[in-house]
């Protein structure tokens, strides 16, 4: 098995915009290819910012490439994501002014 978390450090004010992104668009579409979803928690960092992450699984790290690749791929899908980055001032803004860390993180078991 191959597990990922993606993590972001979001401002307060972008929380809910961004957890509505997420289960109205990333999470659907990640599961229509394939991608398997353990959960997302949040964790408020007490400065204006969210700690928001999610756990993904696969079952190797081939299918995790293939999997991103056809999600990517799918222009539905790219469009939303385009539109939604319009409708908060453009992904520039976004990724700079309300999103200050995105992670994506591979993570090893300690159990044998």
């Amino acid at each position: 098995m191959f597990y990922r978390r993606k993590y972001y450090n979001v401002k307060n004010e972008f929380v809910e915009t961004f957890n509505n992104h997420f289960n109205k668009t990333n999470l659907p579409n990640q599961l229509k290819h394939g991608a398997r979803f353990i959960g997302r928690w949040m964790k408020d960092n007490g400065d204006g910012t969210t700690e928001i992450f999610a756990i993904w699984e696969y079952d190797s790290y081939e299918d995790y490439v293939e999997i991103e690749k056809n999600v990517r791929a799918d222009k539905e899908h790219v469009q939303r994501v385009v539109e939604w980055y319009e409708q908060n001032g453009g992904r520039e803004f976004v990724l700079t002014e309300l999103i200050l860390e995105v992670r994506n993180e591979v993570l090893l078991s300690t159990v044998d």
